[in-house]
């Protein structure tokens, strides 16, 4: 249920002390002496009462029940018709209650409600202004005068409520699209938190995997080394020094493995270098690790955006990693080129291949399709038992250029 508008939740404060305004100085109009008794207040008693009750009306406005806001509109309405029926012809300034009861139907109601509202208004106050008609006869150029004068006051009144109309549907429309593109930044922000977070956790499960694999065989590989030679060395340190000789190189291999996962975790692994730099780096350490040689042909004429750039590490950093524990190649092909608006990335190895229809599916293969996707690229695979692997990303150059 929607609250009421009140002092502390109002929309539009200062429409409140305009309102305030407006009747403290109706009610200064009707109190004070005229020179003509004629023109007099005939209840200057009824005029403040009438006043002081639309006044207090303004402090709780109904938006939840359309009977009550009905019930409150046609109070406000009465008690406007009465002040200017008796309130004498010295207040001039009843009008001005009418577009106060315009403005507050527009924070009520909705549209059809503030147009019925308005008609209602502009009805009640012609009629006020005929029932205050001199009863006597005038000349007829006072008549004439008086005739223009009338028609010119229910213009202006007319276009007064259109024009209060127009303005308060503005700022209200206003008011509703800054509410719900905050909603919409709001849910935006919350999908894009939720996003980091799914992709944070899954970027950790991937290195738990990859800690797991590598560096805890690497670590259980030595304890047993070590254990063989502290049972070797008393009787045959030769064959012992051949265990630590091998723990080691499992040793340097598991020191490896943390650097390459460490490496995998940082923000920006390029680290203020650029693409090829990065790639050439990669590569040495791929090829000192691996004893794989790995050919490389990089083409890159445009400055690409760190995003990008991110994308096609990761996406190489990903392939040479599962070449490397899997493919058993001697020998990579890897080649970043930019071709026909568009940049290509084709990395091939003449491996033992795999079955496409079942290891396809592994986390490794699915992050590197997403990360292509993301830029509005393709990524396809090909491989057969025997032939190798070939990965191929084509990623549109609109998206590249920084």
């Amino acid at each position: 249920m929607t609250r009421p508008i009140q002092i502390n939740n109002h929309p539009f404060r200062f429409l409140l002390y305009l309102e305030w305004i407006l009747l403290v100085i109706s009610l200064i109009t009707s109190v004070l002496p005229y020179p003509s008794p004629r023109f007099a207040s005939k209840f200057p008693e009824l005029t403040i009462l009438n006043l002081t009750i639309f006044g207090l009306m303004g402090l709780r406005l109904p938006t939840s029940n359309n009977i009550i806001k009905i019930i409150y509109t046609a109070c406000g309405i009465i008690l406007i018709f009465i002040t200017g029926l008796f309130s004498g012809r010295s207040d001039r300034l009843f009008p001005f209650l009418y577009i106060i009861l315009v403005t507050r139907s527009c924070l009520i109601f909705p549209l059809p409600g503030r147009l019925s509202v308005t008609f209602i208004s502009f009805t009640l106050f012609l009629t006020t202004l005929l029932y205050r008609v001199p009863r006597y006869p005038l000349p007829p150029a006072a008549q004439e005068r008086f005739r223009f004068f009338t028609l010119s006051l229910a213009l202006v009144f007319g276009l007064s409520l259109v024009f209060v109309l127009l303005l308060m549907n503005t700022v209200l429309s206003e008011r509703e699209s800054r509410e719900e593109l905050a909603i919409a930044n709001e849910k935006l922000r919350q999908y894009a938190l939720r996003i980091e977070n799914q992709a944070t956790l899954e970027e950790r499960n991937r290195i738990a995997r990859e800690i797991h694999d590598s560096l805890g065989h690497s670590l259980t590989a030595l304890n047993l080394q070590l254990e063989t030679a502290l049972k070797l060395y008393q009787g045959n340190p030769d064959k012992a020094q051949s265990f630590l000789a091998r723990a080691k190189e499992l040793g340097s291999k598991a020191l490896q493995d943390v650097r390459q996962s460490v490496s995998t975790m940082r923000s920006n692994p390029l680290q203020d270098k650029s693409l090829a730099q990065s790639i050439d780096i990669l590569a040495e350490d791929f090829q000192r690790s691996s004893n794989i040689i790995l050919n490389r042909h990089i083409n890159i004429e445009y400055s690409l955006s760190n995003e990008v750039n991110t994308t096609i590490y990761r996406i190489i950093q990903e392939s040479l990693t599962n070449i490397s524990k899997h493919a058993r190649a001697t020998e990579v092909n890897l080649e970043v080129i930019i071709n026909r608006g568009s940049l290509y990335l084709i990395i091939e190895d003449n491996g033992r291949g795999f079955d496409l229809e079942q290891n396809t599916t592994g986390f490794g293969l699915q992050s590197m399709r997403d990360r292509a996707l993301s830029l509005g690229g393709n990524f396809t695979i090909n491989s057969e038992f025997g032939c190798g692997c070939q990965i191929t990303v084509n990623i549109p150059l609109g998206r590249l250029i920084s």
